[in-house]
């Protein structure tokens, strides 16, 4: 039944009014709502099973015309709208699961602002690595960066993540946090992570270059190495723009593995050649980390238009999504 100039004019819109929703709908087991097996957008009724939604005075201005924004955002507060999987794995960059409460409809994403703290740490580290311009000292002039932005920003909102129900963006914004926490306090002369394996037991210049030290730094940076392969196998399920910075990653923290290990054997050309490849390949995942920080950005505003990100979750179909619910 279309709605009358009268009915408007008295701040009553009919629920029947309301455009229907095309395509079949199917309860979705990663949200509380109702999705549209088209991909479509669908909106699931919450509202008093009144026959109408009485607007009172909010939806007139003080000249009782009708005020169309208050109306729209009225009948949006008694719907809720489920965005589909591969906006939110472009948001959140995590799959989408099944969660209580409606903390994403009410708080901002804390996705770019992890983003934000992991790429200007991690660009112009691979810069000192490459020794751009005369930069080196193993990033120590980051020693800031890599506490407040690596370390505080990341663990902030991977504990945001927690709250918001996204498991994998909080353990992966979480774990780096504390990496680039454990990698500033090497540099920190005060911890004397590096000192003590110097002659004189608390020189950072000498105890850098020994063979004790870069060997204990290269298997720390090896089992991050695995940890990043397993977040590398999991981001399968996002995008292909987040998958290939873990790719970026992963080998980045080879080649510096190598390094290290060449270094402490005494292969000092192999060993710098290996740090300088590092060097290339963490540039190249800061590179991807901008590219998805613009992304997210751009959909934080609403921009009119989006960048693409190569969703992969249409492909990389879940367990339970294929077989249902993880029966204990």
């Amino acid at each position: 039944m279309a709605t009358t100039n009268q009915q408007l004019a008295e701040g009553q819109v009919p629920l029947d009014s309301r455009a229907p929703v095309s395509g079949t709908a199917a309860e979705n087991p990663y949200s509380d709502q109702y999705v549209d097996t088209n991909g479509a957008q669908s909106m699931t009724e919450t509202a008093a099973p009144n026959d109408s939604y009485d607007l009172e005075d909010n939806g007139r201005s003080k000249e009782g015309q009708y005020n169309s924004d208050e109306l729209l955002s009225r009948i949006r507060s008694a719907n809720s709208v489920t965005i589909s999987p591969e906006l939110f794995e472009k948001l959140y960059l995590s799959p989408q699961r099944r969660v209580k409460g409606h903390l994403r409809q009410t708080f901002a994403n804390p996705t770019p602002l992890a983003l934000l703290g992991h790429i200007l740490c991690i660009t112009p580290l691979s810069c000192d690595l490459m020794g751009w311009r005369g930069a080196g000292q193993y990033g120590a002039a980051g020693t800031g960066a890599y506490t407040f932005l690596g370390g505080m920003i990341l663990i902030i909102s991977g504990i945001l993540e927690f709250f918001l129900g996204n498991t994998f963006s909080f353990v992966v914004f979480s774990g780096f946090g504390g990496f680039w926490l454990s990698f500033a306090a090497t540099l920190i002369p005060s911890f004397n992570a590096v000192g003590a394996y110097s002659p004189t037991g608390d020189s950072l210049v000498l105890g850098i270059v020994t063979p004790g030290f870069q060997a204990s730094f290269a298997f720390y940076l090896c089992f991050w190495a695995v940890v990043v392969l397993i977040m590398m196998v999991c981001s399968l399920r996002t995008n292909i723009a987040f998958f290939l910075l873990f790719v970026a990653l992963e080998a980045g923290f080879i080649s510096l593995t190598v390094g290290y290990f060449y270094l402490a054997a005494g292969k000092t050309s192999k060993g710098n050649n290996a740090v300088i490849a590092a060097g290339a390949l963490l540039f190249a995942c800061g590179m991807f980390g901008f590219y998805i920080f613009l992304v997210l950005m751009l959909v934080a505003v609403d921009f009119p238009f989006l960048l693409p990100v190569g969703d992969l979750s249409k492909y990389m179909r879940g367990y339970q999504q294929k077989h249902g619910p993880i029966k204990p």
